[in-house]
């Protein structure tokens, strides 16, 4: 590999009229394939037999507790005989509840795996490192202020490491918004100035094709032959210097492996929503993962940020096909992450995780309507992985996550189902005259029934699957009196931990009609497109709560009334799931707001790392006005130099491609007198397609 030495560095001084980037040292990436086979594995062979015997134990452990509870259920049903509608019943109950017993018995095994592993101290000495990495920040339409604020929060902390002369720096641009596009440059400058480092590059991308993904392999193709390793962040994430140099050193001490990560704590969250996801992310996460961890092995998967990956390995086995057919199965992959680890498993490379690592951060969307949009492209990404999964050359382990991520939407609309068929025996049974002799000769009649006291039985196991790694993980708490304090006291983590059950048990019908929703919506045909997350705070307008809580409100009326058409109990009976949908809108209103108090504190709000504290102040500190494009760079002549510098040289003309907004922006401009008058009748897209032509750029800029 060559080195960055050899590329111009500019100094402080001529930062603002010189192009952001390092000469490029091309990689190629191999052509997206999905019918390869797998090559020989690197990974060693020796792990084998334990990682068979783990894997045996979570499937064995996930088919008894599904056949026990199967069966119990059944006898529940088969009082009298089992009907149609019973029988569907029965099949959905044993799909759910398969899913369920295979999370158990994951989280079991974590818990067992925590419960024997003993804490690194956090000031032990970090191991010594020689490759060459790169930090890969893409970025699209996020605030320029916040997302460097983050990343000089990074920086300062990698170079307190001693190491920071081994990490160069990349803002990947995908931003569509002209304001923004000119405040990034503005904010890297500024960044650049302030960190005292000419290993911070930017590059805009002004063709946004195949969205994150294909911004990272544009990066490679141009940039990735002069790296060993690359560390991929999202816009919120943060990570300190110490656990990226661990990274480093895990990844190269492993020439098997092609990725290494670990498990990112959520942080920052102020609404209440947003405080019970980081609170249940901080205490039931660490376990979950751990369980994972153990049986995945070097098969483990990607979460998409926060990971170090092998740029040979990304290069030569995770370029990304394009699946045939229309959107949104078609097209190119949202959920890139889950495919490129797989490609590059079979490849040969191991996928790692390291569960108990951490220093590593992100933060969750502030409302549940902000985390349903969120959630709706990530069903759609991962019902895509239904063309993936028949992929030539998979490790059967690969092919379970995309299993696994599929389930995880599918589940919502099963639940539904099964709880409107458990609602249409009930309705049947009150309102359709029974049939108690069956056509033919029978000497018995056949008395529609069920088991009520059993049936509670199973339901109570059933819940007891669900709830009973979140009691694993507040055992693991009391068992730890360092972690006890950190989380404010074995009472106080307790009574969180009994809200969020709450809290989360209201929550879940809501998401579980929404989930619904997109799986219809998707399967009819509809794209989820490209959003930019919000990151404030979760305030949303009273309209809006009525326009999107109404089908959940309007399903648990619909679902309130059949329960007590047959029955009180029944009512009752169902009160968990309709009292969530009848309240949607309060609900939704108020865990949007603030959270009072500190009931969800974790050890990030208490103690806050070094790194985040820093990131925390950085942003309360910077400027968050933003003014159009075209009037920064008017009144910033460096500012304007460095813009220019940045844009690709012209295309050759071609009559059969021609920017309709650029030749509009263009009469626009040349039927203005002033620049005032220029700038107030283009539209957004013009102005975009005039900041990436710099010959109008400056027509424009010059008229007085």
């Amino acid at each position: 590999m060559g080195t960055l030495n050899t590329a111009p560095r500019p100094v402080a001084g001529e930062i603002t009229t010189q192009r952001l980037l390092p000469r490029e040292t091309p990689l190629p990436m191999a052509p997206g394939d999905l019918a390869k086979r797998r090559v020989p594995d690197r990974v060693s062979a020796a792990v084998g037999p334990a990682m068979t015997w783990r894997r045996s134990l979570i499937l064995l452990a996930t088919a008894a507790l599904t056949g026990a509870g199967g069966f119990e259920m059944y006898r529940v049903l088969e009082v009298g005989g089992v009907t149609v509608l019973e029988a569907m019943v029965l099949a959905l109950f044993l799909v759910l509840l398969a899913w369920v017993a295979f999370s158990f018995a994951s989280a079991l095994a974590g818990f067992f795996v925590l419960l024997a592993h003993r804490s690194t101290a956090v000031d032990a000495e970090l191991p010594s490192i020689a490759s060459r990495t790169a930090m890969l920040l893409p970025t699209y339409n996020e605030d320029p202020h916040r997302l460097t604020a983050r990343l000089r929060a990074i920086i300062e902390s990698l170079e307190g490491t001693n190491h920071g002369e081994l990490f160069d720096w990349y803002v990947l641009s995908d931003s569509t918004d002209p304001d923004i596009w000119v405040a990034e440059e503005k904010a890297l400058l500024a960044l650049r100035q302030a960190v005292g480092t000419s290993r911070l590059y930017y590059r805009h991308r002004a063709d946004n094709t195949a969205r994150k993904a294909g911004n990272i392999s544009e990066w490679i193709t141009r940039f990735g032959a002069v790296y060993d390793f690359m560390i991929v962040l999202d816009a919120d994430s943060l990570m300190s210097g110490q656990t990226i140099v661990r990274l480093v050193h895990a990844i190269e001490t492993n020439p098997s492996a092609g990725l290494v990560q670990t498990l990112p704590m959520i942080v920052n969250a102020r609404s209440l929503f947003s405080r019970v996801q980081q609170f249940a992310g901080r205490l039931y996460g660490p376990m979950i993962a751990a369980g994972v961890a153990w049986w995945h092995g070097s098969e483990g998967n990607y979460w998409g940020h926060n990971a170090i990956i092998r740029v040979k390995a990304f290069a030569e086995a995770a370029a990304l096909p394009q699946l045939r057919g229309r959107k949104p199965f078609g097209g190119h992959i949202l959920s890139h992450d889950f495919v490129e680890a797989a490609l590059m498993r079979r490849a040969g490379w191991g996928i790692y995780m390291l569960p108990t690592l951490g220093g590593s951060y992100e933060e969750v969307p502030p409302s549940l309507l902000d985390f349903a949009a969120r959630d709706r492209r990530w069903c759609q990404g991962n019902l895509q992985h239904l063309a993936v999964v028949p992929a030539q050359g998979l490790h059967w382990v690969s092919r379970l996550h995309f299993m696994v991520g599929i389930g995880a939407y599918l589940t919502a609309p099963l639940w539904l189902l099964f709880l409107l068929l458990g609602m249409l025996i009930s309705l049947q049974a009150r309102f359709v005259r029974p049939e108690y002799f069956p056509k033919g000769f029978s000497l018995f009649p056949t008395w529609p029934a069920q088991d009520p006291v059993l049936a509670i039985w199973v339901f109570v196991a059933t819940m007891g699957l669900l709830l009973l790694p979140k009691l694993l993980s507040l055992v693991l708490v009391w068992l730890r009196r360092a972690e006890r304090q950190q989380f404010g006291g074995a009472l106080r983590t307790s009574a969180g931990v009994l809200a969020e059950v709450v809290i989360s048990a209201l929550m879940a019908p809501v998401m579980m009609i929404f989930q619904s929703i997109a799986v219809v919506e998707i399967l009819a045909g509809r794209d989820a497109g490209w959003q930019t997350q919000r990151r404030d705070d979760g305030t949303v307008e009273r309209r809006e709560l009525y326009r999107k809580y109404g089908v959940p409100t309007l399903c648990g009326v619909a679902m309130a009334a059949s329960a007590y058409a047959v029955s009180l109990p029944l009512l009752l009976w169902m009160s968990p799931v309709i009292v969530g949908l009848l309240f949607a809108v309060p609900i939704g209103a108020l865990t949007a707001k603030p959270a009072p108090g500190k009931l969800f504190s974790t050890p990030e709000d208490r103690e806050p790392p070094s790194v985040l504290r820093r990131a925390n102040e950085l942003s309360a500190a910077a400027d968050l006005g933003a003014r159009p494009a075209l009037v920064e760079l008017r009144q910033d002549p460096a500012l304007l130099a460095f813009h220019l510098a940045q844009l690709p040289p012209p295309p050759a003309a071609r009559p059969d491609k021609v920017d309709a907004n650029l030749a509009v922006g263009r009469a626009k401009v040349d039927a203005s007198d002033t620049f005032e008058e220029a700038a107030a009748h283009l539209s957004s897209r013009e102005v975009l397609s005039i900041l990436n032509d710099g010959s109008t750029l400056s027509t424009v800029l010059q008229k007085r």
